[in-house]
């Protein structure tokens, strides 16, 4: 390539103040022609996973760190060359460039802050990496090591272990299929690990589930040690204890991504902001029959429309009547902030994790966009492409624990929140109805709010408000 040079892309910070990211997928390899623009690699970061494209085009010399490794925001992890002349001080390539098969020699950090694709990289500070996956769980490996220190020190003949040990680590990415890569991820399944019997030494699927299968098999070696060195034997009123666990026993998984921020949220809001939960148990009949007639209307049709829908409506009408609910509480200011606006949080599971992406200005929205946007965030939420900002600035959040069959439960505030609504499973039960005892669409709310900023007054009454609504949904037209 005529006037050269090879340029560093690092790692951004694709949300809010984060420190690092880790790399899910590469979408390029070493000599890959690549386009500005063109999505690169997949990263998780603690808020979601999420694509990052190239800003230049060239052709790929180096990745300097496998899939599996948690990268500091700002460190290099591509190598580019591009024409054009000499690249950006900042940007300059290392002396060798570590190649993508030597994960152990990372690029250079840079010498401060530098710009980078998104925001700017926090200060320099030393790479962390986490071991890759193996097919067989870490307490498997403990135990059958185990049982080998045992049969060693008997004296008797090494046995053979129930799962291979892993081989060592290939001098090339192994070669699979995206759609094998992501059922190998998906099993928790390191490709480096399994045996290819494809072409040109390509892993298939089947591959993959020999390998689950092997790493799950019962461990044989404890008859042979019983036949090389018998044990004393058992009183005869209990058994012999086995020589070892059962290698489905446990399952280690790493505290990362997600998962890792959802955990140091949860403790944060608990030992911060004084929590107090409220019940009411309320007759939603009419409520259901109300989404029936919805999912009538060719108003609507096409979009979701489900109780959560009106659920969530009644919120923000409840919120509307009681605005000091839709508040946070500022420790550094000592001061109340009062939202004049609602951005509604919907907790969502998902394969990484519980996540609480927001609709913006819910409030302002008519029924049928309310529809939309609870929708396509569920869409996004189920996909894995919910994003940084999507999670960001949520003011007050419903949680619908009643999917799993659940009545209700006690929500932990989602933190700079004041208030969270949880909605437990919609039943048919017995309810004294017109002075009669009837069959009624029944299910229980709890509201749960910081102490600090909302006493137990105003908490009622925005239950309470909630409560009514979805007995009366035609309070939605008066009320509103």
């Amino acid at each position: 390539m005529t006037n050269a040079s090879v340029r560093e892309f690092k790692m951004p910070d694709v949300g809010e103040g984060l420190t690092e990211a880790e790399i899910l997928k590469w979408f390029v390899q070493p000599g890959d022609t690549v386009t500005d623009g063109q999505a690169v690699c997949e990263v998780e970061t603690a808020k979601a996973a999420v694509e990052l494209p190239i800003p230049y085009d060239g052709v790929v010399r180096a990745l300097h760190f496998p899939e599996g490794t948690t990268v500091d925001v700002g460190t290099s992890i591509i190598a580019v060359e591009v024409a054009g002349g000499a690249a950006p001080a900042q940007e300059e390539a290392p002396a060798a460039p570590a190649p993508a098969a030597e994960p152990e020699q990372p690029a250079e950090q840079p010498a401060a802050r530098q710009p980078v694709l998104v925001g700017y990289g926090v200060a320099t500070s030393s790479t962390r990496r986490r071991p890759r996956k193996q097919a067989q769980d870490p307490a498997a490996r403990q135990a059958a090591s185990a049982v080998q220190a045992e049969l060693n020190g008997h004296g008797a003949a090494p046995a053979a272990p129930a799962v291979p040990a892993a081989p060592a680590a290939p001098a090339q990415r192994p070669l699979a299929k995206p759609p094998v890569r992501k059922l190998a991820k998906d099993l928790g399944v390191d490709l480096a690990t399994v045996v290819p019997t494809g072409p040109d030494g390509v892993v298939t699927r089947e591959d993959v589930h020999a390998a689950v299968a092997a790493a799950q098999a019962p461990q044989q070696t404890a008859p042979a040690a019983q036949q090389a060195a018998p044990a004393a034997p058992a009183p005869a009123d209990r058994p012999a204890a086995p020589a070892s666990y059962d290698s489905g026993r446990e399952t280690r998984i790493p505290v990362k991504g997600v998962r890792k921020a959802t955990a140091a949220a949860m403790v944060g809001s608990a030992f911060t902001a004084p929590h107090v939960t409220e019940f009411v148990t309320v007759d939603v009949t009419r409520t259901m029959k109300l989404v029936e007639e919805l999912k009538q209307d060719k108003e609507f049709a096409g979009l979701r429309v489900n109780p959560l829908l009106l659920i969530a409506k009644a919120l923000l009408v409840a919120i509307r009547r009681n605005p000091d609910i839709n508040a946070s509480w500022d420790e550094a200011a000592q001061e109340i902030v009062v939202k004049h606006y609602v951005n509604l949080g919907i907790a969502a599971a998902t394969p990484r994790g519980l996540i609480v992406p927001n609709i913006k200005d819910a409030h302002a929205r008519t029924l049928p966009e309310l529809a939309a946007s609870l929708g396509e965030l569920v869409s996004t939420a189920r996909e894995g492409k919910t994003s940084p900002s999507a999670m960001q600035g949520g003011t007050v959040t419903i949680t619908n624990v009643g999917v799993f069959g659940v009545d209700t439960g006690t929500p932990i505030l989602n933190p700079g929140e004041s208030a969270i609504l949880a909605v437990g499973a919609i039943k048919p039960q017995p309810w004294v109805h017109k002075g009669k005892v009837k069959p009624r669409q029944v299910t229980t709310l709890a509201l749960s709010f910081d102490h600090r900023l909302v006493d137990g007054e105003l908490g009622s009454k925005v239950l309470a408000d909630v409560a009514a609504i979805l007995e009366q949904p035609k309070r939605l037209i008066t009320w509103a």
